[in-house]
């Protein structure tokens, strides 16, 4: 029986045991409605922590010295570079900051060019009215970091220890069952469509186990929607409005398959976080949110249904 060709399967009405989320009535709920509620509310008030899942995974810039986020442009510009480059810090400094710290820049480096807006106002006195007018302004100025990779000298920050990675039964199942091919190892968590193969990093490198699976899950999710299974559309750049719905379905179908896994509790604020930074841009369809649960909702009654074909074909 080839998974892959499984069609999409009904929407159902579950109850989700050690999620927190089942009716305390005792009656039937729509699950996937009671989580979307819930990482709708945690949305409104989710900000941005530049919180990473794993070690190589490219984090906000920050500056080592104040430990703040770049803003804006500066922003791109740096994970630009880091990409270009492959740096495996999100650290940058001056060349200042770095010599403050007894770090000295690695003779050849090339900095990376950052720009800010300084404000600034002047006072004159108006010929016509003889009142003094106060006119404002900003003048843009820019300054040069280094990578933390650049630099000899200055230490990068040790990894946190962490306890053994214990699998979850239920969870390797899913893997198991997953119909593109999964390939852990590297340095990125992604799914190719071109390819139909999902990649995330080694299990250890997570900062915990239900990162790890929360990470899987949302890329078994969007394997789902490959061109033989519910057929969804790929083809949106970054930052459209087709990739930003895309990423609204894989993330709401992991948040069901982690309620499915008693771990919603542990992972709604990162899939609060996460999805906040892509509801912005369907913010002129109210009905969005409501579309990608229900595509999310066929997603995870596709996968599982895989993990019914999977026991099915074990038992024959």
């Amino acid at each position: 029986m080839k998974m892959n060709n499984r069609k999409q399967t009904p929407d159902h009405t579950s109850q989700v045991e050690g999620s927190g989320l089942n009716n305390p009535q005792g009656g039937k709920q729509d699950i996937h409605q009671v989580i979307t509620d819930r990482i709708l509310e945690a949305m409104e008030q989710a900000r941005s922590t530049a919180k990473r899942l794993w070690d190589s995974q490219p984090s906000l810039p920050l500056n080592l010295t104040t430990g703040k986020p770049y803003q804006g442009i500066n922003t791109l510009i740096l994970w630009a570079a880091g990409l270009r480059s492959g740096y495996t810090s999100p650290y940058w400094l001056t060349y200042k900051q770095a010599s403050d710290r007894g770090g000295q820049v690695r003779k050849g480096e090339a900095s990376e060019l950052c720009v800010f807006y300084k404000p600034w106002e002047s006072q004159d006195t108006n010929v016509t009215t003889g009142e003094m007018e106060t006119t404002k302004g900003a003048i843009l100025k820019s300054f040069r970091v280094f990578n933390l990779d650049q630099i000899d000298g200055i230490e990068a920050q040790a990894k946190e220890e962490r306890p053994a990675f214990i699998a979850i039964e239920d969870a390797e199942r899913i893997l198991q069952a997953s119909p593109a091919v999964i390939h852990i190892g590297g340095t990125q968590a992604c799914y190719i469509p071109s390819r139909d193969e999902i990649h995330l990093p080694a299990r250890e490198d997570f900062i915990s186990v239900e990162a790890f699976y929360s990470t899987a899950m949302h890329e078994i999710c969007h394997s789902s929607g490959h061109k033989s299974r519910l057929g969804r559309d790929f083809s949106g750049r970054f930052g459209t409005e087709s990739y930003a719905f895309e990423e609204l379905i894989a993330e709401l179908g992991s948040a069901f398959l982690n309620a499915d896994l008693g771990m919603l509790n542990t992972t709604l604020p990162d899939h609060a976080d996460y999805l906040s930074n892509w509801i912005a841009i369907l913010r002129s369809d109210k009905k969005a949110i409501l579309t990608a649960a229900a595509q999310a909702s066929k997603a995870h009654g596709f996968i599982k249904g895989l993990m019914a074909d999977q026991e099915q074909e074990a038992a024959a």
